[in-house]
């Protein structure tokens, strides 16, 4: 068996590496040609105390990821026309890779296929819309400094996308045993977007039904749910943009767009945001985000608040200056005291331009955290907020260390 799995990595490596180079010659070509793309972030520190790089969050919310990020992640994928019709219709395929470490080395972590699925474009009875089918990343915009899908319909099925409906478009996917291989439920997922608002502002619709299947009686049945969102997107603000969001989940659904397996059917989740990208100057830009999220049950309430922001100033064409800073509080269904943790990076960084966007960077960053006696009890054991973590009984630390983050 053993022999078996490492034949298996090996194999998926090679595999990976093949596609890896033939696709180098033809990033940013078109689909006929070819197109690699992909992501990867990786570094290496210390903290204060001795010992590799911590990092720092509360229980159970999305931390503020700038110098403070613990792991090792990479996607790599490709992109190919399979085959064109007489008519024009094309059919393009993609394949993406991904590998994971908790920890700064990849070791003998194996790679997985996070994407494999086949899209139909130009069909001329679809008129301009693209009918697809596989396993694909789905639906998943994300506040960056929070690294937070706010939208998450990742899955294997098979929908439409991109039919225009009035003054929008219309994209309808239906998903099945997206999430774990012990239960079953289907998902129907309904955007409607790009509606205009106003001058340089449009809106999308996001609707998601999950009903789960039934099971046998010694496995859990997935919860019932369903989710909708409001998402108004602002062009042109200070030269970036503004997405406000208002979104509701219940049950299943409060994954807003995905399905969520560990829930019971009487959470419902509350969610208000805002975040902002600015490039004020060509040398001065950042973002500022809020949340406020409100999970209500059985149990009680819990609600989490943030707010953070990022300004970043470019001495020149590839050296920038970044501050992250961010606060985050908790307050637990059960009425005790509220978490609190406040997070806080400065980062010199080696950069490809000056705009916010602009990657490849390369960061060497310092990170300062400070947290109260109650987010030390909730904190996972071990953990760096744990009073059995590597800063004991006391509620700060520091870690530093360098990083590199891309997309391509």
């Amino acid at each position: 068996m053993k022999t078996t799995k490492k034949v298996l990595r090996k194999s998926t490596l090679l595999i990976g590496s093949i596609a890896l180079g033939m696709a180098f010659g033809h990033a940013s070509a078109s689909d006929a040609e070819g197109e690699f793309h992909g992501y990867f972030r990786a570094g290496v520190g210390s903290n204060s105390k001795g010992g590799s790089q911590a990092c720092f969050g509360l229980e159970g919310v999305p931390k503020y990821r700038f110098g403070n990020e613990c792991d090792l992640y990479g996607e790599f994928g490709y992109t190919k026309e399979l085959a064109k019709a007489g008519n024009g219709a094309s059919f393009v395929g993609t394949v993406m890779a991904s590998t994971y470490s908790p920890s700064s080395d990849i070791g003998d972590n194996h790679m997985d296929l996070a994407q494999m699925f086949v899209e139909a474009k130009n069909v001329p009875f679809l008129k301009g819309a693209t009918a697809w089918v596989g396993k694909r990343y789905y639906d998943r915009p994300d506040i960056h400094v929070l690294d937070f899908k706010y939208l998450h319909g990742d899955g294997v099925g098979a929908g439409v996308a991109g039919v225009s409906v009035g003054p929008g478009k219309f994209s309808y996917a239906l998903f099945r045993n997206d999430v774990d291989k012990t239960v079953a439920a289907t998902r129907h997922s309904f955007i409607y977007e790009g509606i205009p608002s106003n001058a340089n502002g449009s809106v999308k619709l996001d609707a998601t039904v999950i009903r789960g299947d039934d099971q046998k009686s010694d496995v859990a049945k997935v919860a019932n749910g369903w989710s909708f969102s409001v998402v108004h997107k602002q062009e042109k603000v200070l030269g970036g943009d503004n997405t406000l969001a208002l979104q509701y989940g219940s049950g299943s659904g409060i994954k807003m767009g995905g399905t969520d397996i560990h829930v019971t059917s009487d959470i419902k989740r509350l969610r208000v945001f805002d975040n902002m990208i600015w490039q004020i100057t060509p040398d001065f830009s950042g973002s500022l985000v809020g949340v406020w999220q409100r999970d209500k049950s059985d149990a009680g309430n819990t609600t989490w608040t943030s707010i953070g922001v990022r300004p970043v100033y470019a001495l020149d064409e590839n050296f920038k200056l970044i501050l992250d800073l961010g606060h985050d509080n908790i307050k637990p269904a059960n009425g005790g005291a509220a978490q609190k943790l406040t997070k806080l990076t400065f980062a010199p960084t080696l950069a490809m331009g000056r705009g916010f966007w602009a990657r490849p960077e390369l960061r060497a960053f310092v990170t300062y955290a400070k947290w109260n006696t109650a987010a030390q009890l909730a904190a996972t054991p071990e953990s760096s907020l744990s009073s059995t973590g590597v800063f004991g009984s006391s509620r700060s630390g520091t870690s530093v260390g360098v990083q590199v983050e891309t997309w391509f």
